[in-house]
Order: structure tokens, then sequence, then C-alpha cells
């Protein structure tokens, strides 16, 4: 048992140096991505930071990474719900939620944010933009359970239960996506296309990515800490979103 658990533990953290290392050396976009810019190494920040506070900024700019690709993808798919919220672009209505000083607070989603903000997008009544109510939910989501933080350090706790729960309740928001209809039968999302007879999966493979990342690093934060993670069984189609 004992050498059970350290072959898991040194496997949990080659995986995690080789994440690491993975995402340091992209210093070109792939298939049109746009990466985020990685900090100097030699900065004061920098050395406050353990290599879990580094997995976790690592983890945090990808997954937002993913949700940006994911609001694009979205929007070009619907773009009635794009019309919705501005007269713009696509890139440039993905850019004002990313980069503008809302603070992830938009009086458009009456303030809403989180899971609240997800239930929003697939709400019958709701006639606002459902792509933004959706990205807005999973970021903040993902947000509140790294304690509310989008960078870390030495001094910094996070819970990996949370960090766990928000991995699973990403994976329901993504039945959601795929499979929720509105009093017609309409999908309220139009998400995966079929290619003639082969199935445009990009959708689930970038979220799949996302949940990944969050399993790894809630995985890696519970045998740093020593604490346990609480694992849930639920059938995905009738599932709860599990508290943060």
């Amino acid at each position: 048992m004992i050498i059970k658990k350290r072959i898991k533990k040194q496997l949990i953290f080659i995986l995690m140096a080789s994440f690491l290392a993975g995402c340091a050396s992209q210093v070109a976009p792939i298939n049109g991505k746009r990466l985020l810019d990685q900090k100097d190494g030699s900065s004061l920040g920098h050395l406050m930071k353990s290599d879990i506070d580094r997995l976790a900024d690592v983890e945090m700019r990808e997954n937002t990474e993913s949700l940006r690709l994911l609001m694009t993808k979205l929007y070009k798919r619907n773009p009635a719900e794009l019309k919705k919220s501005t007269s713009g672009t696509v890139d440039e209505m993905v850019a004002w939620v990313f980069e503008g000083d809302q603070k992830w607070s938009f009086e458009m989603l009456g303030g809403l944010k989180e899971t609240d903000a997800i239930y929003l997008a697939f709400k019958a009544e709701y006639k606002g933009d459902r792509v933004l109510a959706l990205v807005v939910g999973l970021q903040t989501m993902v947000i509140k359970a790294r304690g509310g933080k989008t960078e870390f350090f030495l001094t910094d706790s996070v819970d990996p239960q949370n960090v766990y729960n928000s991995a699973r309740n990403v994976e329901i928001a993504a039945w959601k996506l795929s499979n929720t209809r509105d009093e017609a039968g309409k999908l309220y999302f139009q998400t995966n296309e079929m290619n003639g007879k082969e199935q445009n999966l990009s959708f689930e493979r970038e979220i799949g990515r996302m949940v990944g990342r969050i399993d790894l690093y809630a995985l890696t934060l519970s045998e740093k800490s020593q604490r346990g993670l609480t694992r849930f069984t639920q059938g995905v189609a009738s599932a709860l979103f599990l508290p943060i």
C-alpha cells in the first residue's frame, strides 16, 4: 500500500512537471489559438511561488483560453446570441468579456455568476445572450473554486475538493450544452456539426481538455495537502451542480 502511494505521488508530480514544461515551451499560436505571454521567471513574484502555485497559474490561464475559444465558437455557431449583446464582431465581444473592467459582473445577466449564470443560460424564459451567461458562469465558477484567485503564491490555500467539484460541474454544463432543448424541441445551442458522415466534436474536445487539467490540479492538491477527495457518482443528465 505504501509503495502504491509513493508510485501514485511520483506519477502525479511527473505529470505536473510535464504539464508545466509543455505549456512553458509554447511560444507561438497553435491552430490559431492565442497563447498568453509567460511572465519573467526571474521576477520577485515567481520566487514566491511553489511548483503547485505555478501549476495553478498555468492551469488557470489555459482554462481561460479554452473558455475564450469556446465562446468564439459558440458565437460563430449561434450568431443570434451575439446580436443580443452587440452589433460588433465576435472577436470584439470576446475581448470585451475577458479583458474588460467588468470584474465578471454583467448588468445584462443581472450580476449573476457561477452556477446561477449557467442555469440562466438554459432557462426557457430567458431572452438574453445565452452564450454570455454560460461562459461567464463557467469562468466565475472556476475562479471561485480556487478561492476567488487567478494567480497563486506560497501563502495561498486552495481546497482540492472545490477544484474537483468544479470539474464535475463543467461536465454537467457540457451535457446541458449538447442536450438541453426548448419547449419546441430545439437545442438552445448549436454546437457540434456534421461534416458529411463525420461529426465535428471540437466542443467536446475543448471541454474535455478543461476537465482533464482541473482534475490533474485537484489530484495534485489532494496529494500535496494530504486531504482526500469525496468522489460523487451521479448521472450527468439528472445531476445537480456540486457546491463550491
